[in-house]
């Protein structure tokens, strides 16, 4: 009797997992992650456009090549707000890569890039405040691109 119980378990068990797969194969998910993409929007005073893209083309750039050949970003680039609205940033600058660096990876790219950009924090502050004369961080958004499956 036990021997026929057990077959009829077993029986049981290999008809659930039959109907199941189909069931998680039309359940999967259709997307794979990509990238994350960190966007900044920056609000620019007028008479200083010229100014900032000197900034952007100069230091920031250079920044930016250097990151992107550690392989701490996958790209990077300057979008302008073409009929942008009251309130809106002029300029988004897009930074692409893989994955986000944890606590003391962070702590090892910002000594290189100080290293690299041969600037010290406050140096780098005091540039900052300098351009916040002018330009004003409209915000920033951290998004993750979805790439469809093939």
């Amino acid at each position: 009797m036990m021997i026929y119980v057990r077959r009829a378990a077993i029986a049981a068990a290999s008809l659930c997992l039959a109907f199941a797969t189909p069931t998680f194969a039309q359940n999967a998910y259709p997307m794979d992650q990509g990238d994350y993409v960190e966007i900044g929007g920056i609000q620019i005073d007028d008479g200083h456009s010229v100014d900032y893209l000197n900034h952007v083309a100069g230091l920031w750039k250079k920044g930016q090549d250097f990151a992107k050949s550690q392989g701490w970003i996958t790209s990077y680039e300057v979008m302008s707000n073409v009929y942008g609205r009251k309130g809106e940033p002029d300029i988004y600058l897009i930074t692409r890569f893989s994955r986000l660096a944890d606590a003391a990876e962070e702590q090892k790219r910002d000594e290189a890039y100080r290293a690299y950009m041969q600037r010290t924090v406050s140096q780098l502050e005091t540039e900052s405040g300098d351009r916040a004369k002018y330009r004003k961080q409209a915000g920033s958004m951290l998004l993750r691109e979805l790439r469809f499956k093939k």
